[in-house]
């Protein structure tokens, strides 16, 4: 939102700047709410690492007065937690003294995540993996306490942000022989109006590409978005075998489901029953031998064979993603029958898998943490800034969106941005499709309304 004292400069050229002003207006009212929601939950999540390695403290660094268990004893003991639960996944200990993670499904499907002592195999704790902190967080952040539904207005309110932060830089763009006052520093002697006005406009400036970013990396996650993307992938014949990200909880346990179910590839989410783990030539202890030693990025998870007899699977689920391995193990013999770097992936799992970790605060250390947490406060400060702003200059009895104008931008240059935005982000333009089929059919209808929302009259 911006200062709505602010005299738009003559419309002369290609884009006309009141309709503009316009669209940041409403673009803000409606994303900075969620912007906020967004922004907080977010920079929590930057420092996951951290805060699950504080939850966990308990559990690690444990004294041990002789040699650990083997692995098969330590899943074994976990399964026996959880009664009627099958084995899902080991994830190989970063110290020999840590208490070993395994993770169980119970009989209604939901995943546990059970720790082990590794000498006494006593249990010292179980929770559902859903449960976690960190991923009550994620859901929150990607969700809103909606369900897969909520994921609709994250992605909803991520187009409208888009928007928002390109009309902002726009509208900012020096005009006149305007100083550097306001431009790239705040006024902060300016008083009242001026001093708001300088925050917003300087803080959009200044943290724009980082919000950019963080909107744009996020949108593979987004169900419309990255289904779409994902149909395009596979029309293109560019698509993984098994894509390294999700767009809903929904979409995810499909992905499960579907690969439990296919026999014929058994490859990441098995589960094995006590008797079956014990089966075969090959057996967890043997795979944790051989895999401890390849020093893969933590933390490793080995999935278990969909089947006795079928390939183990090796991950590891590192949050840097350029740094994930991915191998498979023949389950009769225990050698690697397939083995996959970052390197060997398609350009575009790449380019995803580099701008997901960097969303996420964990491609380059504790400076990207940073970075991550300046874009979210710029952010919540840039909505502050912007409702007092708003507040501050609302006139009595309307909305107080800028008063509408007739274009004097060229019409066409106008369509093609906004047929632009309409195709590259869908959701934004079945938004526009349904705003402009209510002012069809409701608006027209209601002079009050439109007169108190801003809109042209009829």
């Amino acid at each position: 939102m911006t200062d709505l004292s602010i005299k738009a400069p003559p419309a002369k050229g290609w884009l006309d700047y009141r309709t503009i002003w316009r669209w940041h207006f409403y673009a803000g009212l409606f994303c900075v709410p969620f912007i906020v929601a967004l922004a907080l939950s977010g920079s929590l999540y930057l420092f996951k690492p951290q805060v699950e390695a504080l939850i966990d403290r308990p559990y690690d660094n444990l004294v041990l007065t002789g040699p650990a268990a083997d692995a098969n004893a330590q899943a074994l003991a976990a399964l026996a937690a959880v009664p009627g639960g099958t084995l899902k996944s080991y994830i190989v200990p970063e110290e020999t003294d840590d208490a070993v993670r395994v993770l169980v499904r119970d009989g209604q499907g939901a995943i546990w995540r059970v720790y082990v002592h590794p000498q006494t195999l006593e249990i010292l704790h179980s929770i559902p993996e859903e449960d976690r902190l960190m991923n009550q967080i994620k859901t929150f952040h990607g969700e809103l306490l909606m369900g897969d539904q909520g994921s609709w207005f994250v992605e909803l309110a991520a187009c409208w942000g888009i928007v928002m932060v390109v009309s902002g830089l726009y509208l900012w763009w020096p005009r006149g022989g305007q100083g550097l006052a306001g431009i790239l520093y705040p006024r902060l002697s300016g008083g009242g109006r001026t001093f708001w006005r300088d925050l917003h406009a300087v803080t959009g400036l200044w943290i724009s590409f980082l919000a950019l970013f963080l909107l744009l990396t996020g949108l593979p996650w987004a169900s419309v978005w990255g289904g779409a993307f994902k149909a395009v992938r596979e029309a293109t014949g560019t698509a993984a075998v098994k894509q390294d990200w999700t767009t809903s909880r929904k979409a995810e346990r499909a992905g499960h489901d579907a690969q439990e179910h296919a026999e014929d590839h058994p490859m990441d989410h098995g589960s094995l029953s006590m008797d079956d783990m014990m089966v075969g030539t090959v057996t967890l202890a043997d795979v944790v031998a051989q895999v401890a030693p390849l020093k893969l990025a933590a933390p490793v998870q080995i999935n278990l064979p969909a089947k006795a007899g079928g390939s183990w699977a090796v991950r590891s689920m590192t949050a840097n993603r350029p740094d994930r391995v991915s191998i498979d193990l023949d389950g009769a013999t225990g050698t690697p029958i397939r083995r996959e770097d970052f390197a060997d992936r398609h350009i575009i799992d790449r380019v995803v898998g580099i701008g997901i970790a960097a969303h996420e605060g964990q491609l380059f250390g504790w400076f990207n943490q940073a970075l991550g947490v300046i874009a979210a406060l710029g952010l919540v400060l840039l909505s502050v800034s912007g409702a007092v702003m708003w507040w501050k200059r609302r006139p009595n009895g309307a909305l107080g969106a800028p008063p509408p104008l007739r274009m004097r931008g060229s019409p066409a240059v106008m369509g093609i941005i906004l047929l632009f935005f309409a195709l590259f982000l869908p959701l934004l333009g079945l938004s526009v499709i349904v705003v402009a089929l209510i002012d069809l059919a409701i608006l027209r209808q209601l002079p009050n309304a439109r007169r108190w929302l801003g809109l042209r009259m009829a």
